[in-house]
């Protein structure tokens, strides 16, 4: 499938590059050219040119360069059409593609996409208007929402009746159902998603309308916030929530504000801090960290950092280093959300913000802060759990900058610290601050959230994993314990003591995840391995007829993992590749 190349061409030429650029990057005009900081790498000197009448970028630090195409496809980590279809969504070109099939299935997500549009309008018009929406206008007004607010951010109503908007949009049943706008019921009859809500719509970085949240009017029945499902156009560990409005101030000020409610990042808004975003009923995953990173190298947190500090810091670690990212924390008040500060004291909520300390300068001062300083062995106590927070961190600079300020506040001398430390190791136990218990660390990634579904969704899951799949010794031996067991309970008791450990604190947590997009990350990697290991032997090939084979063997593995990055072929693709990774030789016997 390609597109026609008369419509990439017309893209190349409608499309500005500097304007483009400029919503990543904040660009400066010196001479002829425009100047800025390059995004593909870390630098404190513009060396980052762009040449608006040609279309073109080059760096001359990291020798980056191409079109306006190619900096989409690589800031946003799209592919060929992907960027192509993005651009030419700005420029408002219609499309045309060498193979029809593929025209149609673009059709039908842009079907959905006007589906969720019109569905924005009309409970939008539904809340600013109606008689029945007078309680909904009541309870935003209390939470310090005006007109301005309701239309600057198209809040909508959802009205309590069953098939209101279905009556409304008369929309094909697989269109209503496949947007995530309704069901069908057992009389086969379109229902609405959502009865009785405020409406927050979720629009993707283009600014499309892909989904809602809806909030329960209080004393309603039902869950407090219900989101849409996820769909051809709607993934929520992909969105956040206000990105498409606050883009530039995010670029200009080099800094994104992430939060967890949708009223707090309108409240950021009023408080004069328009760079703030929120997940969409989920964790900060790595898809989010990766679009941020697109518009900006800090990354604020402004919710609750401390219980994230317990259970996500290996990831935020990982993150900071596997994209060059700055992830500090707004220390907010203890039970005051953004949205309540920012409605009784702005200025204190910009006051978190500009004051926020670097993660795990966050975590010391908590583990610091929750012992007693006064006496020797508070202090003793107080070293011991502020040194188990630092020793997660990967970096053996950062952890002695913590070191050195741990040893002055608790009077205790810094080569003592610097004995009891070491470098981290995974499955290492470390004492949670402020707790009397203890718990590994180990690295998050697709193997350790295949082994939490298939505890979970074991039916699932379970069809979609092998042993050639896990890289790791410790979650290889966990995988194989399930596998074997008819419960995780008997897992547990005929496996080694680090698998158990593992199992026993996967059997706790709970995953949000999909089965199909984990099942996809997880033969991604084990592919990726694979594919090291072919070049590695078709460079060392001197039979030719050898080196052939590699070869063709190594193109159909990269066309298997570049279909396996597109959600239409990527259950398909996943299916091949399981199937020929489960073919070879076995490594870990």
């Amino acid at each position: 499938m390609a597109i026609v190349d008369e419509d990439i061409a017309r893209v190349r030429q409608a499309s500005d590059i500097v304007a483009v650029i400029g919503e990543h990057v904040s660009l400066r005009r010196v001479g002829m050219r425009w100047q800025g900081l390059c995004p593909f790498h870390a630098e404190k000197t513009p060396s980052f040119s762009v040449n608006q009448a040609e279309g073109l970028y080059y760096c001359f630090g990291c020798q980056a360069r191409g079109d306006v195409i190619t900096f989409v496809r690589e800031v946003e980590h799209l592919d060929f059409v992907a960027a192509v279809e993005k651009l030419a969504g700005r420029a408002g070109i219609s499309l045309r593609y060498t193979d029809e099939g593929e025209s149609e299935g673009r059709r039908r997500k842009a079907a959905l996409l006007d589906a969720v549009a019109k569905a924005v309008d009309w409970y939008h018009e539904r809340l600013l208007r109606a008689p029945d929406a007078a309680k909904a206008r009541g309870y935003l007004r209390s939470r310090g929402l005006d007109g301005d607010d309701v239309r600057r951010f198209r809040l909508g109503w959802a009205p309590d009746g069953w098939d209101e908007l279905a009556r409304a949009l008369r929309l094909p049943d697989e269109v209503f159902v496949e947007s995530g706008l309704g069901f069908l019921n057992r009389r086969n009859r379109q229902t609405d998603a959502f009865r009785g809500r405020v409406l927050f719509p979720i629009f993707d970085p283009q600014g499309r309308p892909v989904g809602f949240g809806g909030r329960i009017l209080p004393g309603g029945e039902g869950p407090k916030y219900k989101n849409s499902p996820e769909s051809a156009v709607y993934a929520k560990s992909k969105v956040l929530y206000g990105l498409h409005w606050v883009k530039s101030e995010i670029v200009a000020a080099d800094e994104a504000i992430v939060c967890e409610g949708y009223t707090d990042v309108i409240g950021f808004a009023k408080a004069g801090l328009p760079r703030a975003v929120a997940t969409c009923g989920t964790a900060l995953t790595e898809d989010h960290v990766r679009l941020l990173r697109s518009f900006a190298r800090r990354v604020v947190l402004a919710f609750d950092a401390d219980a994230a500090g317990q259970s996500a810091a290996d990831r935020f670690y990982a993150w900071e280093r596997a994209h060059d990212l700055d992830v500090a924390v707004a220390a907010l008040p203890a039970g005051v959300d953004p949205a309540e500060l920012a409605m009784s004291d702005p200025a204190a909520l910009r006051s978190a913000v500009e004051t926020a300390v670097p993660f795990l300068g966050f975590r010391v001062n908590r583990a610091l802060a929750a012992g007693d300083l006064s006496t020797a062995e508070g202090r003793a106590r107080a070293a011991e759990a502020a040194m188990a927070v630092i020793a997660e961190h990967p970096n053996e600079l950062v952890r002695d900058q913590y070191v050195m300020e741990v040893a002055s506040r608790c009077r205790v001398d810094p080569e003592r610290l610097r004995a009891g430390l070491g470098a981290p190791r995974r499955g290492k136990v470390v004492r949670v601050a402020g707790s009397h218990t203890t718990s590994p660390v180990w690295r998050e990634g697709p193997e350790l959230e295949a082994l939490r579904l298939l505890i979970q969704h074991p039916d699932g899951m379970a069809p979609w994993l092998h042993e050639s799949l896990f890289g790791d010794d410790l979650t290889l031996a966990a995988y194989r314990a399930l596998r074997d067991a008819g419960s995780v309970r008997e897992a547990l008791e005929h496996t080694d003591p680090g698998a158990a450990e593992l199992l026993q604190r996967l059997a706790v947590e709970e995953s949000e995840a999909e089965v199909h997009d984990v099942a996809a990350r997880l033969v991604e990697a084990s592919s990726a391995r694979a594919l090291v290991d072919l070049q590695a032997r078709a460079r060392a090939a001197v039979d030719e007829e050898a080196f052939a084979a590699l070869s063709r063997e190594i193109a159909w593995l990269k066309l298997r993992i570049e279909e396996l990055r597109e959600a239409p072929s990527r259950v398909e693709a996943a299916e091949q590749l399981l199937a020929w990774l489960t073919d070879q030789p076995e490594e870990h016997e």
